[in-house]
């Protein structure tokens, strides 16, 4: 392999796993296994799931060893089932040796993220709600997370604080005044560049009114009961997208989307999406 076609932002993160791993070398192999000895191996996925992180993968056996054959057999996004074969490596028996682990724990963390996710769009199927990632991603790795979330069919929320303007419950508390949520939305149109959108976090039908009033494009229906959520639908009438968030498993998800919202944000798409099992294993000549 020659070349490798990954974010060059992941390459940092990527080098600082390997360093991590090796740090002076992989003694074990140096000790019982010879330079020249080769080997061809299989990543298997051993449970059903959505793939994501190839290239990720493909990039850390790059950087230990180029002349490493890595040879995807599905493409990020698939859906498979367990015990299908998603990539055939062949090289040097210590490079591979060396990468496996990194490049396993990428594409477990990063497959589970895509999972996970398509569970909940598959539970939103019959809906016009889509489901939404948060900023509650693994330090470091926010880019590659979200990139899993969008494999897995959900969409992205905002990437960084720089992104566009979202008025929490903190902001909110550092406002004051009679009406803070009007009054943070206000002041946000004023300061902020035009570009962005202005989404604010409501928690009770009466600061959804203040926040129409003001002309917030988004509003965050914060841990809101059904109920709750119907009635700021009917308010809202199309006037701004509404978010529901706070509370939100597989378990109530349908029921939320009935409500008419337009996005779901789930922070344990990331936070708390359980690896995909996958192995390397050696193929026996």
């Amino acid at each position: 392999m020659h070349d490798v076609a990954v974010d060059p932002n992941f390459l940092p993160i990527l080098e600082l796993a390997l360093q991590e791993d090796l740090g002076t070398g992989d003694v074990t192999s140096e000790s019982v296994i010879a330079p020249e000895i080769r080997a061809s191996a299989l990543m298997i996925v051993k449970q059903a799931g959505v793939v994501f992180g190839l290239e990720i993968a493909r990039a850390t056996f790059w950087l230990v060893d180029r002349s490493v054959t890595f040879g995807p057999l599905v493409t990020d996004g698939s859906r498979v089932s367990a015990g299908t074969p998603i990539v055939s490596l062949e090289g040097s028996a210590r490079s591979m040796l060396r990468a496996e682990r990194v490049a396993l724990n990428f594409m477990q963390r990063l497959s589970g993220v895509a999972t996970l996710t398509a569970s909940y769009v598959d539970a939103l199927r019959e809906s016009n709600t889509r489901v939404v990632d948060t900023r509650k991603t693994t330090p470091g790795m926010r880019v590659m997370e979200k990139k899993a979330v969008a494999a897995g069919g959900g969409a992205n929320h905002r990437f960084g604080l720089s992104d566009g303007v979202l008025i929490k419950d903190n902001h909110i508390a550092s406002v004051g005044g009679a009406r803070p949520v009007f009054e943070s939305v206000r002041v946000a149109r004023a300061k902020a560049p035009h570009t962005l959108k202005v989404e604010i976090e409501v928690s009770t039908v009466a600061q959804l009114q203040e926040a129409l009033d003001a002309g917030a494009d988004i509003i965050m229906l914060d841990n809101m009961s059904i109920p709750e959520m119907k009635r700021a639908v009917e308010i809202t009438a199309g006037r701004a997208l509404l978010e529901a968030s706070g509370g939100i498993t597989l378990g109530n998800l349908a029921d939320v989307a009935r409500t008419g919202v337009d996005f779901i944000s789930v922070g344990a798409l990331t936070h708390s999406a359980p690896s995909l099992d996958i192995s390397l294993d050696w193929v026996i000549q």
